[in-house]
């Protein structure tokens, strides 16, 4: 909810510090790149100290960020708060699914996937009006005030809903691996993120991808040297693992700059209201929703890779169709479109996230875990800085001045262009890639079936 929320009220919230709305996405980014410096360490915290303590001390730092984000008066400010508030979000997500995935035999994980994020929809569907609404009839403040009410509900359902899962031999967590694919994902992409703005200096800029380059260099030689790694890169030699992370990593790049482009188009570009626009975007989240009952069958019927490729051209193009909006298309045409769309790119996001455990073996679900998430919100970061860029490139090219509807429409072309690139990944996946997930194949009689981990 609360990536959503902000989405539809960077207009104001740019307006009252005093910045360019396309600067902050450093607002987004710098959130997301919190989640993937500190997903790491979850798995092996969930593992060590029991998944209810994680969530709830989770969930407190989270709230405890949200207090800054409302109290910022400045873009840095702002940025420091939204970090706070990844190393909060950082332990839910992956902990979450790492209960899920060791509760769940592995024929009916397909369907659990499907319906454990069901619950997880209700926030975007909220969030773009709820925060629209906010926004037009208060302040912005009070969509970050509004997350303290709800996280101490959301200690309180923790506690008496998540069981205290634990790992019954503690592994030593890889501190000195952490910190060097921390810094190495943190300087490459907050580089990439601040390129171009006049944030920084240039040779800060220029410092912090080569520095991030040279830490993950690093990280890879320590990993070959280390037994468990804080990410295992070892997985990429499963097919199905190394398509799923590979591939759902382009597939969401494009996807992740449409809750941050079509706001600021509709907004900025179109002159709706916060409210207005808010409306208009949760009928992607929507759509998605009612894709959720029909994945199990849509994938037993077809199996994964027909899906993966035949989708990723799909949702590509309703993605790229938001070039064609202008203040003249009607409403109840963009909902439509958003609203299918949405239905696909979940069908994708579902089978994506599933098909990464086909061949995992249970010693290694925790790591699995934490990469798969690594991957996910890095994905995220980067297609909310590429869509920020190509908006600023077209901006340039036109001799800059404000904003215009015009200056979004090669952006959502190019963000579509790259989501429909990952069927280059998925098209190498055998045919009988996740059957067994999928339960295209009889049941086996050996342990195999039984409870992961």
């Amino acid at each position: 909810m609360d990536s959503t929320v902000i989405a539809t009220s960077l207009p104001a919230i740019a307006a009252d510090i005093g910045t360019n709305p396309l600067a902050l996405k450093l607002a987004v980014t710098s959130y997301l790149l919190s989640l993937a410096v500190f997903i790491p360490a979850s798995g092996w915290t969930a593992d060590r100290f029991g998944a209810r303590a994680v969530f709830r001390a989770a969930i407190t730092v989270f709230v405890l960020g949200s207090i800054g984000c409302a109290l910022s008066s400045s873009l840095t400010d702002f940025v420091v708060a939204r970090i706070v508030q990844g190393m909060g979000g950082a332990m839910m997500t992956p902990v979450g699914r790492l209960v899920l995935v060791r509760s769940i035999p592995r024929r009916e994980l397909v369907g659990a996937m499907a319906w454990v994020t069901t619950p997880a929809l209700v926030g975007p569907v909220l969030g773009p009006p709820v925060g629209g609404f906010i926004t037009t009839y208060a302040t912005w403040h009070w969509i970050f005030l509004i997350n303290v009410p709800i996280g101490l509900i959301g200690i309180v359902l923790a506690t008496r809903f998540i069981d205290e899962l634990r790992a019954e031999h503690h592994e030593r967590f890889d501190m000195l691996g952490m910190a060097l694919a921390g810094l190495g994902i943190a300087g490459i992409a907050f580089g990439f993120s601040v390129l171009g703005l006049n944030f920084l200096p240039w040779w800060i800029v220029a410092s912090l991808i080569a520095g991030g380059a040279a830490f993950m260099a690093a990280y890879l030689v320590h990993a070959r040297r280390t037994p468990r790694p804080a990410l295992d890169l070892t997985l990429f030699r499963l097919p199905t693992f190394r398509a799923s992370v590979t591939g759902g990593f382009v597939f969401r790049v494009g996807i992740g700059a449409l809750p941050f482009l079509l706001p600021l188009m509709l907004q900025i570009g179109f002159g709706m209201t916060p409210f207005q626009s808010g409306l208009i975007t949760f009928a992607s989240a929507m759509g998605a929703m009612t894709m959720k009952v029909a994945a199990a069958t849509i994938l037993r019927r077809f199996g994964f890779r027909t899906i993966l490729m035949t989708n990723a051209i799909v949702s590509a193009g309703f993605l790229a169709v938001c070039a064609t909006f202008t203040q003249t298309t009607p409403v109840a045409v963009m909902v439509a479109l958003l609203l299918v769309g949405g239905f696909f790119r979940s069908l994708q996001f579902t089978s994506i996230n599933t098909l990464a455990y086909a061949d995992v073996d249970a010693a290694r679900i925790s790591r699995a875990t934490s990469l798969v998430s690594v991957a996910q919100q890095l994905a995220i970061s980067s297609g909310v800085a590429f869509g920020a860029l190509a908006v600023e490139t077209v901006l340039r090219l036109r001799g800059g001045g404000a904003l215009q509807a015009a200056d979004f429409q090669p952006a959502f072309l190019a963000v579509g262009a790259v989501s429909a690139s990952s069927i280059l990944i998925f098209m190498r996946l055998p045919p009988e890639a996740g059957a067994e997930l999928a339960d295209r194949t009889p049941a086996p009689t050996e342990p195999s079936d039984q409870r992961i981990g």
